[in-house]
């Protein structure tokens, strides 16, 4: 009894963990930041449509990009370019709850790209953006899951 008992819990656990598991980036059809070419936000500082035949498939997403080298740079430090909170809204997850992003309602701080549900979430999130990280970096452990 002891042998079935130890059989199953090994089965089962394994499989009860991998459903518990949000996509680490969040998409839309599996295109991450609905298309939008995380490295023009640091490169142009504003929001930009990448190109359907430039993209490139990381951690769970295809990731559009506006030229052959703003893939370049992603594909060399995707993790600089990506935004925090796996996509999701960055006042969402100071509030310790994920909600989906407009990419234009979006801030770099510290070389980090924070998006927003809107751009009225956005001036909501800026009064206290120091805060915010910090919560949401706590929040941030438990919501990945």
């Amino acid at each position: 009894m002891k042998l079935i008992s130890l059989v199953l819990f090994s089965i089962l656990i394994p499989s009860l963990s991998i459903g518990q598991n949000v996509n680490f980036y969040n998409n839309n059809d599996g295109v991450a930041i609905k298309g939008f070419d995380p490295v023009a936000y640091f490169q142009e500082n504003k929001a930009v449509e990448g190109n359907n035949t430039i993209y490139y498939k990381w951690s769970g997403s295809i990731w559009k990009f506006t030229s052959e080298e703003n893939l370049e740079k992603f594909k060399k430090q995707p993790e600089r370019y990506a935004p925090q909170y796996g996509g999701f809204c960055a006042y969402g997850a100071s509030e310790n709850h994920l909600s989906p992003t407009d990419p234009e309602a979006f801030t770099i701080v510290n070389n980090k790209l924070y998006l927003n549900y809107s751009k009225k979430v956005k001036e909501l999130w800026i009064k206290n953006t120091e805060q915010r990280i910090l919560k949401a970096n706590e929040y941030w452990l438990t919501l990945k899951k």
